[in-house]
């Protein structure tokens, strides 16, 4: 675990330092562009935060390789290096979007490739599905399957970048729940070591996530662009299929396991979706508006979820401060199912659903509550102007 953090605090260090380089050398150089009808904000900012957690997070790899906790992970260099290439890609692309506004049709083509890279180099593909043993036909399909996978993630993520901190803090959390998750499952299959692809991600997520938030807080002096936002996409999609797409279909036999274990056994597919719902929400929304009005579904709008809770009466800080509670209520949730199925707590699963309730309730209060306010204020004046 201490070496876990180490490598959160070096990305989280080195993070914080190239942004405030790369936001320096914005301003004086003016690499940012015009304001946009959709935007929020209301002065020019630069967009190249993706530039400086991308190499928050190479620095934290190199350093990891040079740690022998994580000789498992490096044990297969191949993997690691077409991830950190498929990043470099997305990157790329998205600094240059951030620039030019390329076409939608170039950028879908450029994460098909990142996402390719990954797949067929890194050989890192879902294989099995924690679906009653389900297995994937074929290698095309498995190919075809992970690639759409991480498309999706990635444009997700991506979809909700609209508010100071909101992408960050997002991922921060989302990152810190699946990283507590895949160090107790790996710690439950009773391994050797509990360092592992998936988990070193997670970490190097959550740190390039907070050395970048204090540049993007609101009001952000610089935002991650979509360079950033694809990055931490592909990142966390690829972390996943480290851990889901490698479970044994045997784990999943229903003779062999009770219910309790059972459930945990879907875990696995059901917390990397849930960590990342609000961004899957907001895209498969996005895509049928668009779609229903004939529009291309990367055509850009301001109707995301973010401006539907500007436009119901929150401000910027509490729009993003209700994201983070509905991330974190939903993914801690399921974890907490998880970890009373696997330790027996009294009640398993059912503390997980109780808090999730719980949760859900509070937080539906909170971001219905201005439309309250307005509804009661509306009644309000039209009793005062009728009497």
């Amino acid at each position: 675990m201490k070496q876990y953090l180490l490598i959160t605090i070096v990305t989280a260090l080195v993070t914080l330092f190239f942004s405030w380089a790369v936001w320096r050398l914005s301003l004086r150089y003016k690499l940012y562009p015009a304001i946009r009808e959709r935007d929020v904000h209301k002065t020019p900012t630069p967009r190249l935060g993706g530039v400086a957690m991308f190499l928050g997070v190479v620095v934290a790899f190199a350093v990891s390789s040079q740690q022998e906790f994580f000789a498992i992970v490096w044990g297969h260099p191949q993997q690691v290096l077409a991830i950190l290439a498929a990043t470099l890609v997305i990157v790329l692309i998205g600094v240059a979007d951030d620039l030019w506004d390329l076409d939608w049709m170039i950028k879908l083509g450029a994460q098909f490739l990142a996402a390719g890279i990954i797949v067929w180099f890194g050989e890192l593909q879902i294989s099995s599905l924690p679906i009653g043993g389900m297995t994937v036909g074929s290698s095309w399909m498995s190919l075809i399957l992970t690639m759409f996978a991480i498309v999706v993630v990635m444009n997700a993520v991506n979809f909700i970048d609209g508010l100071d901190g909101l992408v960050a803090g997002v991922c921060l959390i989302a990152n810190g729940i699946f990283f507590a998750y895949s160090y107790i499952l790996v710690r439950d299959t009773g391994a050797s070591t509990y360092f592992n692809l998936a988990s070193l991600i997670a970490v190097v997520l959550v740190g390039a996530c907070l050395g970048f938030l204090p540049l993007n807080w609101s009001p952000a002096k610089m935002f991650m662009g979509d360079s950033g936002a694809l990055m931490l996409g592909l990142l966390m999609a690829t972390s996943a299929i480290a851990i889901t797409g490698q479970i044994e279909p045997s784990m999943l036999d229903p003779d062999q396991f009770g219910r309790s274990q059972l459930l945990g056994a879907f875990i696995p597919i059901l917390l990397p979706i849930v960590v990342v719902l609000l961004p899957l929400l907001d895209f498969g929304l996005a895509v049928i508006r668009r779609i229903r009005a004939g529009k291309s579904p990367f055509s850009p709008d301001r109707k995301h979820l973010h401006h539907r809770m500007l436009d119901m009466g929150h401000s910027d800080r509490d729009a993003v401060l209700i994201f983070y509670a509905w991330t974190a209520i939903v993914g801690i949730a399921v974890l907490l199912m998880y970890i009373a199925t696997k330790l027996d707590w009294y009640g398993e699963y059912w503390i997980g659903v109780a808090f999730g309730v719980v949760g859900v309730a509070a937080c539906l209060v909170v971001t219905l509550l201005p439309a309250r306010r307005s509804s009661a204020h509306t009644r309000t004046q039209t009793t005062k102007e009728t009497s």
